[in-house]
């Protein structure tokens, strides 16, 4: 199998890669000039925003695993440009060059309502505010409705192979105000790889998946073993739902997740 991955020098792809390679997976990635892939993996260069430079990265793929984006930037127009315009350019690509191929695209639970009253499910509405999710939600729809072989992975809160994510969560509850008790669905990297094993296969085809290890971690557990102890607090807390993430569609079809729990990854030293 021969597979296209974008945003392949990221903080998932540099991880997911070299999985795919070991599993055997003909991986190509589409870099920027100068941008250095992990071994086994073969560069192509190209830009999603730029539709003349992807025909070449096509050619022959069975597969494409879209993880390209922009999360955190104060320029805006930046993220609704990479994230829908270039998704856009990606699927236009894929239909013109590779029109059998499976497009699978990254996704976030960020999308979801904050104001859930329960964990959310693939089918709930989402409206989100804030640009990155949003962006998300457009490029989603765009997909959907390409008419190609599709599957979506709406991810938990990525981290693990000393990514640094977990170290912003600190921050990251300061600037957001969450109460020390909001919780936060998680997925470890290993599992991202075997959620996009089972995309390949066809398992998640023409579905949207929450993937999601099996127990969601509170902002003060996340803050302790980040080293950088959060503030307690008795304050109401207000939409205990929001970040938690039902995972029982992906456990119906297969999906079991390695690092069931951020402790154990803690245990296993894979943080």
């Amino acid at each position: 199998m021969s597979i296209l991955v974008t945003g392949g020098t990221g903080l998932v792809g540099t991880r997911l890669l070299p999985r795919l390679v070991e599993a055997g997976v003909d991986c190509r990635a589409l870099v920027r000039t100068g941008k250095r892939v992990p071994s086994g993996v073969t560069a192509v260069e190209g830009d999603i925003l730029d539709p003349s430079s992807l025909a070449l990265a096509m050619k022959g793929v069975d597969a494409v695993v879209h993880l390209a984006a922009v999360l955190r930037s104060v320029d805006s127009t930046q993220i609704w440009s990479v994230n829908v315009e270039g998704t856009r350019n990606l699927i236009a690509a894929t239909r013109k060059h590779a029109p059998g191929a499976r497009f699978i695209m990254a996704s976030t639970g960020l999308v979801y309502n904050k104001d859930s009253l329960r964990p959310s499910l693939e089918t709930d509405d989402v409206s989100p505010e804030r640009d990155y999710p949003a962006s998300k939600v457009a490029a989603e729809n765009q997909l959907r409705e390409s008419g190609l072989n599709w599957s979506i992975m709406r991810l938990g809160f990525v981290y693990g192979d000393g990514d640094g994510h977990l170290e912003q969560v600190p921050h990251i509850a300061r600037i957001l105000k969450l109460h020390p008790a909001n919780r936060l669905s998680m997925i470890h990297h290993r599992d991202i790889a075997s959620s996009v094993m089972m995309a390949l296969d066809g398992t998640l085809d023409g579905k949207i998946i929450n993937t999601v290890d099996d127990a969601p971690m509170t902002i003060f557990e996340l803050c302790k073993v980040t080293g950088t102890p959060g503030e307690p607090s008795a304050a109401v807390l207000t939409n205990p739902w929001s970040g938690v993430m039902d995972g029982a569609l992906a456990q119906s079809l297969g999906f079991k997740p390695q690092v069931a729990t951020t402790w154990q990854a803690v245990r296993e030293g894979a943080l």
